[in-house]
């Protein structure tokens, strides 16, 4: 039909133009931030491409729910701005018939913001662990390019030498400023040290230099010279429960061990699903173009909205991980309220319908009796 391959043909042009536009702006943001996590030691630099890619991987399900919001809300805005609505329900189309072409459109769009929030989401941050990980368990002095001050894995240390081996197992004129986890402050220098692996650990020998000291509670300076010294190159890895780890935990494992913090992961995956869903009924109950206004109106309604959206749905996911709320809780008074919200406000629209002239006749039967 025509009405139908029309609408859907103007979808599809929007959804493409915009996703270009918004994948666009994720990229250039996410590299920026890629390139100051290789300049803090956080990941490889030899690796950022991976990382990157790895990263906007998992960013793609907020992208596609953005981009198809923003599609169905400008190629509607358009329509009624050009009086294209009008001649529609001339001829006996209704807000209601829309809402066939759009489903028709966005259900594979659906389908594919599913699989990659449930499937795509865990294995890319799983990816940017392993890259992480592969590269914090480096010897830290691997990490350090002589002349250049370098952080170590753990955050504790700064390490400088000045001048290497060929192999990099050994270096001259060594600092090393590390802080305790008692807060005590240790400067050590070195004019030579070496990487040796004792007990299955790597550890640097220092040798000709000296220690200083500081007290955390008196402040005291305490200075020690030594021929000889070791202290071993340590690195951190993600914790089992961190946020990072749940990211990365498939929604098979979310589902048959379901503790706080990976329901409160899950409800975040399926609660994305839902926002799609409820974004397309939001987009087609509430779209009236204002000729006076132009465009900057519905732009800002669909950033207000994603973004409120979005933000409700981040505080429902710790308040599941903290136990306030369960996950039907959240699903149910979150995205049903949502979606109900979304079809009410439709039939109200679909039929006409006047909250205004409801009340008003609803007195004037009262005035009559």
């Amino acid at each position: 039909m025509l009405f139908h391959s029309s609408i859907r043909r103007e979808l599809a042009r929007s959804f493409g133009a915009t996703l270009v536009v918004l994948f666009t702006i994720v990229i250039t943001m996410l590299l920026i931030r890629t390139l100051g996590l290789a300049s803090q030691g956080s990941v490889n630099p030899e690796e950022i491409m991976l990382v990157l890619g790895y990263t906007v991987l998992g960013r793609m399900p907020t992208i596609l729910t953005l981009a198809l919001f923003i599609s169905i809300v400008f190629t509607l805005s358009r329509m009624y701005r050009d009086s294209e609505m009008i001649i529609w329900f001339a001829s006996g189309r209704s807000l209601g018939g829309l809402l066939g072409p759009v489903m028709r459109f966005s259900w594979p769009v659906l389908l594919v913001i599913t699989f990659m929030v449930f499937f795509v989401w865990p294995w890319a941050n799983q990816q940017i662990n392993d890259l992480r990980d592969r590269f914090e368990q480096r010897g830290d002095l691997d990490r350090v390019a002589p002349g250049q001050f370098q952080e170590s894995s753990s955050g504790r240390r700064v390490f400088f030498i000045d001048k290497d081996t060929a192999d990099g197992t050994e270096g001259r004129n060594i600092f090393i400023s590390s802080i305790e986890e008692d807060g005590a402050e240790n400067v050590t220098s070195a004019r030579s040290a070496r990487i040796e692996t004792i007990d299955n650990q790597q550890m640097l020998i220092l040798s000709n230099g000296q220690r200083l000291d500081t007290s955390p509670d008196t402040g005291d300076l305490k200075v020690s010279e030594f021929e000889e010294y070791a202290t071993q190159i340590g690195s951190s890895k993600v914790a089992p429960g961190s946020e990072q780890a749940l990211k990365a935990t498939s929604s098979w494992q979310l589902l048959v061990s379901p503790t706080l913090g990976k329901l409160g992961e899950l409800g975040w995956r399926i609660g994305v699903g839902l926002t799609a869903l409820n974004f397309v009924l939001i987009a087609l109950a509430t779209t009236v173009s204002n000729p006076r206004a132009g465009r900057g109106g519905n732009l800002f309604f669909t950033m207000f909205a994603f973004i409120m959206y979005f933000n409700f749905l981040n505080i429902g996911q710790r308040w599941v991980t903290s136990g306030l709320m369960s996950l039907g809780s959240l699903l149910l008074l979150l995205h049903g309220t949502v979606f109900l919200l979304g079809v009410l406000w439709l039939t109200k629209r679909h039929h006409n319908f006047s909250l205004r002239e409801g009340l008003m006749a609803l007195m004037g039967r009262r005035a009559s009796l």
